[in-house]
């Protein structure tokens, strides 16, 4: 029989109330200033894999040095060098080898930079993120990618030499006769923004999964912890607003520029990305939407909640007003009150007080007030 894992820590959490609004996840992603030196830490160890290949055959090579890539750089055929980790004599060697412009260079070491793209010395360089779900944190974590195409070879800095989205573009490299190995390296390149973006459908469908279970929570029970989620949810749709538009306009660079590493021909696949982009900056709109008509939801549920609780204590005064009035009647101190001397006037006086608010209740009732 299989048992669930408890994980107390995912529950104890919320004992301590900034933590159910995740102010720590606040200062993760709106930390950024871009005039401030990066303070990247730097890889301990890189890993650096090249795919050379052409119509007639490809090869597979790892190297945990950059040197091992710098023959590649006029190999005759269409390479692809791969470097996860990044440190700073590591790029420079790279970049003054490959003749890439000194910005360029900085631009890759540099951190929480808006997605963009630059024409400059024979080189096309794009910077963008790849998205990741965190299924176990619930939230969306990004990775830095710096992509520059030259002539016949197209370089890529990664952060994390865990994680990227381009296995597909590895299993095509490795079959022969594909698309990929029939066309340059502005193909290439193509292939690699196309999966970094669709990968972004993805993470948007696992958002989207959370605001449909949201939005069933918001109904069923509208507390303080549904307004966490609420509030955390609308942080991992800002981490999308922040990285999905910029790369709208880095694709439309591609699609307007008149550099001479772009083949006509290739123009129209870097359109069709554009319009993959179009449409997740429209869902992330949508997204952003809903949220804010959940949060409406979730306060007019409150409010509700509030006008039911109002409206019963209302009912339950308005009860209680008649036997009050005639408590306080025939509680006066004067002898010539009615009823004060009868052996039946404690009787008349609890019925009365009885059938007053019975009579209330049928009234209320009849004129629709519960």
């Amino acid at each position: 029989m299989n048992v669930k894992k408890l994980r107390p820590k995912k529950y104890l959490r919320y004992l301590y109330p900034p933590n159910l609004f995740g102010t720590q996840r606040t200062k993760e992603i709106l930390s950024v200033n871009p005039t401030a030196a990066p303070q990247r830490e730097e890889a301990t160890s890189i890993s650096v894999s090249v795919f050379d290949y052409d119509l007639a055959g490809m090869d597979e090579k790892k190297f945990s040095d950059v040197t091992g890539c710098f023959p590649y750089k006029n190999s005759g055929r269409i390479s692809w060098i791969n470097i996860d980790g990044l440190r700073k004599t590591d790029v420079e060697q790279v970049c003054n080898h490959f003749e890439i412009h000194p910005l360029m260079a900085e631009d890759i070491l540099g951190q929480n930079q808006r997605p963009k793209m630059d024409d400059a010395e024979n080189h096309l360089f794009c910077l963008l993120n790849m998205l990741y779900y965190n299924n176990e944190s619930r939230t969306v974590e990004q990775e830095q990618i710096s992509i520059i195409l030259g002539k016949d070879y197209v370089i890529s800095f990664q952060e994390d030499a865990t994680r990227d989205v381009f296995n597909p573009l590895r299993e095509k490299l490795r079959i022969s006769n594909s698309r990929i190995r029939q066309r340059g390296a502005d193909y290439l390149c193509y292939t690699m923004l196309d999966l970094i973006v669709d990968n972004y459908f993805l993470v948007m469908e696992q958002l989207g999964n959370q605001v449909e279970l949201l939005e069933e929570e918001v109904v069923r029970s509208s507390n303080t912890i549904t307004l966490g989620h609420i509030n955390q949810l609308r942080k991992e749709l800002i981490v999308l607003k922040r990285n999905i538009p910029p790369v709208r306009e880095l694709i439309n660079g591609f699609v307007r520029s008149d550099s001479e590493m772009l083949e006509d021909r290739t123009t129209k696949y870097f359109k069709d990305v554009y319009d993959h982009i179009v449409q997740a900056n429209d869902l992330t709109e949508n997204y952003r939407d809903i949220m804010i008509n959940m949060h409406d939801l979730y306060i007019n549920n409150v409010n509700l909640k509030l006008n039911e609780v109002m409206k019963v204590m209302a009912i339950v005064t308005c009860l209680l007003a008649p036997a009050t009035v005639i408590g306080g009647i025939f509680g006066m101190n004067f002898d010539s009150i009615p009823w004060l001397h009868s052996p039946f006037g404690f009787f008349i006086a609890v019925g009365v007080m009885l059938l007053i608010p019975v009579w209330m209740l049928w009234i209320f009732r009849r004129r629709g007030w519960f």
